[in-house]
């Protein structure tokens, strides 16, 4: 396990936290590409430059990228030796977000970058209750799909004991 994608169901399955511990706990270096898409000020970075930015990451030895991002999914695929998909439900995912809100008010999360104070309005909110479901299905489909490919191991952990239970026993 050299070259892992941490990918999840939505925002608040835990993708960030998990990909720093299992960081710690491998001795690799974990990219967040949260922090590679936002600029200062919330602002987006153009497509061909955020997949500029990942080519290079994927083109190392070892590395964790957390993080969905579709558009450029293929890049770092391509080069994964193992992907881990977190599924907790919704309603987890919500609160976790709603946490994260509170305890972050006027501060940049680790995993975000610099100049982003953590932010939640009402159009994140629809958006991770209306596309929960699509992207369940999305994600357990495209995994399916990779699970018998001998060059990429999947991991789907679909609760917390899952999840806890994988970093303990690495």
């Amino acid at each position: 396990m050299k070259r892992v994608l941490v990918m999840g169901v939505s925002p608040g399955v835990g993708k960030s936290t998990f990909a720093k511990k299992l960081g710690e706990k491998l001795d690799l270096e974990v990219y967040h590409l949260d922090s590679l898409y936002w600029q200062p000020g919330w602002k987006e970075r153009d497509k061909d430059s955020f997949r500029e930015l990942q080519e290079h990451i994927v083109k190392k030895d070892s590395w964790i990228i957390d993080g969905n991002y579709s558009n450029s999914y293929d890049l770092r695929v391509k080069r994964a030796d193992t992907i881990i998909y977190l599924e907790l439900p919704l309603i987890v995912c919500v609160y976790r977000v709603i946490k994260r809100r509170i305890v972050y008010t006027r501060k940049t999360r680790e995993d975000m970058a610099k100049g982003c104070p953590e932010k939640v309005d009402w159009s994140f909110f629809t958006f991770i209750l209306t596309t929960y479901r699509e992207r369940q299905k999305k994600m357990r489909n495209r995994f399916k799909k990779l699970k018998n490919d001998e060059d990429c191991k999947i991991f789907m952990l679909m609760n917390r004991k899952d999840i806890e239970n994988y970093i303990q026993n690495l």
